[in-house]
């Protein structure tokens, strides 16, 4: 799945010369944490996030005092250094960037032109479904020798089943001989399927605890 396909394109944002106060009412207006700073050619030249206001605004205790710093241009505390991502992006290759820099929401550019922006909500989201874990299904694990083919082994086993798979992810064990398949199945009762991939000689990790076999 590429970005193109989750990215919001309807994209609130704010040119250089905003004020501070009027990007403090499109957030709350909109109800949003973020919003990216353009030129007039639309080029994408900072971004500023609800915590950014709030580090600039005066305290509530003395929240009537230096009111005209709420008229200062946005550009005056806008992150001028903006991680991107283009919408050919791969949705995993784009994770890692939320992973990695701790950030909240990604511009999308083509080119140097803003023409979305995808949040941290919006990956969870995707994720989620990408994993199949919004249906109802069941989760097993089962660890392998990490050598070819194991993975197509044991997708034989629950298409013999007729037993449909949701998502597959694959684990390192601590073992680097060994890795971990993450099956989603859609089954509510995995047992049978459980006791099968066990009598073909696997090593079932999940479910493991006693009464769920």
């Amino acid at each position: 799945m590429i970005i193109e396909q989750i990215m919001k394109r309807d994209v609130i944002t704010v040119i250089e010369s905003s004020t501070i106060k009027e990007a403090m009412q499109l957030l709350e207006l909109h109800q949003i944490r973020h919003i990216p700073i353009v030129n007039e050619q639309k080029e994408l030249v900072g971004i500023v996030s609800d915590s950014d206001i709030r580090d600039a605004s005066p305290s509530i205790f003395h929240f009537t005092d230096h009111l005209e710093d709420f008229l200062k241009p946005i550009s005056s505390i806008m992150k001028k250094h903006v991680i991107t991502a283009h919408p050919l992006d791969f949705v995993e290759e784009v994770s890692t960037l939320f992973y990695e820099h701790h950030i909240g929401c990604l511009p999308i550019l083509d080119g140097d032109k803003l023409v979305g922006i995808v949040t941290e909500t919006d990956m969870l989201h995707t994720l989620v479904e990408l994993m199949g874990a919004h249906q109802p299904s069941s989760h097993i694990e089962v660890k392998v020798e990490n050598i070819t083919g194991k993975l197509s082994d044991i997708a034989a086993i629950f298409k013999d089943l007729k037993v449909n798979i949701t998502s597959v992810l694959v684990y390192p064990h601590l073992d680097p001989a060994f890795k971990v398949l993450v099956f989603r199945v859609q089954t509510i009762d995995p047992r049978k399927v459980v006791k099968v991939i066990e009598e073909k000689g696997y090593d079932v990790i999940w479910p493991s605890e006693p009464g769920m076999l």
